[in-house]
């Protein structure tokens, strides 16, 4: 079997649009929740969300290209960039067959679909774009990827709602382990602030009502939590086969060695009770990763600010390790940005990888008052803290019963 490691991250958030400034505003506990600026809110229950600031796709793309393209698209291109020229690898080199593309999206182009559809209803359906399916379609994320890089190894795209982000790296991370390529561009884009999205999540009573006080409503394990907030972003990591990584002199910020994926077979939206689904998926990414589970020093939770989800979570973790839940580092990362659905479990697996690179891991904020079924779980709130990671795993579970885990190892020949 192939080893798979990292050699390039790419990321755009609502609190920055690049890697270093992301990276930083986590490490200063910024919040990037705001009140909506992108639409009127004023028919809206809920009016906050993460938006992405000051992003201008047009001025590092072909404009022409661009206004034929989803803004989940847009997203997911920014970051690819960076993520390229991170790695520093010309595709043109290398026999772009054996380069493939798995990026994730739950939803796909929704901004489109929505100004599509009232074109529709309000001018009739000769109004209505030629591009619209091609706009919509969420598998446009890693299909134009391809296109703009002439990348013709495996390309799909991943759908299981906010579990879809980590299940294509967990798929980027199986083609190269069994050969089916040597490098693959994974993440994970989203796009979902829009009115209509954001009437559906809020009139199923998903999402915080605290309009007044947009940064301190994402309130992940917190009793005081009510809700997700809404969140928009993108990550792409390059994945590469550890010998042709090397053979190029690539920088290496970790090695992914498990990927556990598992269902609730349960609810549409509830997860199973007290997290199995998601025991079950941590329990095979450690067995795939070949380690203890005590070896493991850090979980980036999936932490959503929702009532089942962070109790379940919570429950999953400590039933799992046992004693060894009381030694482990925890944090949320959507209680700074929100949930970017589909590119949650890229981002935040660019949040782990860091980590390690840097041995710190970021606060969790607006967490004041823990649930109880925290009790003993250590998370990191206030200022940031400094621990050497060797073995940590990162949550993306999504409505549906989608469970996926990804475990990260500190490389070492």
């Amino acid at each position: 079997m192939n080893r798979v490691v990292i050699t390039g991250i790419g990321v755009i958030t609502p609190v920055g649009n690049d890697v270093k400034t992301t990276w930083d505003s986590f490490l200063k506990g910024k919040s990037g929740i705001d009140t909506i600026r992108a639409f009127d809110t004023s028919n809206h229950t809920v009016k906050i969300a993460g938006e992405v600031k000051d992003f201008e796709p047009e001025k590092k793309f072909d404009p022409k290209i661009i206004k034929r393209l989803d803004r989940c698209v847009h997203l997911c291109l920014w970051a690819t960039s960076e993520a390229v020229a991170d790695a520093q690898i010309d595709f043109n080199k290398y026999d772009r067959t054996q380069i493939g593309v798995i990026i994730g999206s739950g939803i796909g182009g929704l901004h489109t679909w929505e100004r599509e559809h009232t074109k529709f209803i309000e001018r009739g359906p000769a109004r209505v774009s030629p591009f619209l399916i091609p706009m919509m379609i969420p598998d446009m994320t890693s299909g134009y990827v391809a296109i703009h890089w002439g990348l013709k190894g495996p390309n799909y795209t991943t759908i299981s709602a906010c579990a879809s982000g980590a299940h294509a790296i967990g798929d980027a991370f199986r083609a190269i382990k069994y050969g089916d390529a040597n490098v693959v561009v994974t993440g994970g884009s989203e796009a979902p602030v829009t009115p209509f999205a954001l009437a559906g999540f809020s009139n199923m009573r998903a999402l915080s009502r605290r309009n007044d006080e947009p940064q301190k409503a994402s309130r992940s394990f917190d009793v005081n939590r009510d809700g997700f907030i809404m969140a928009e972003g993108a990550a792409t990591l390059i994945l590469e086969e550890l010998e042709f990584a090397r053979k190029r002199g690539a920088k290496i910020y970790g090695e992914i060695v498990g990927f556990g994926a598992t269902g609730d077979g349960h609810h549409i939206t509830a997860p199973a009770p007290e997290g199995e689904g998601a025991r079950r998926s941590m329990e095979r990414a450690i067995k795939e990763a070949g380690c203890r589970k005590d070896e493991i020093n850090y979980v980036n939770t999936h932490g959503t600010s929702t009532e089942l989800n962070d109790k379940f979570e919570a429950m999953a973790i400590k039933n799992l390790f046992g004693d060894h839940a009381k030694k482990l580092i925890l944090n949320a990362t959507k209680s700074m940005i929100g949930h970017t659905l589909g590119a949650a479990g890229a981002i935040e697996a660019v949040v782990v990888l860091l980590s390690i690179r840097d041995g710190v891991v970021h606060p969790t904020l607006n967490l004041k008052e823990p649930l109880p079924e925290c009790n003993g779980l250590d998370f990191v709130t206030g200022d940031p803290r400094k621990v050497t990671i060797d073995y940590a795993i990162s949550n993306s579970l999504g409505f549906g019963g989608h469970n996926a885990t990804l475990c990260f190892k500190r490389f070492s020949d």
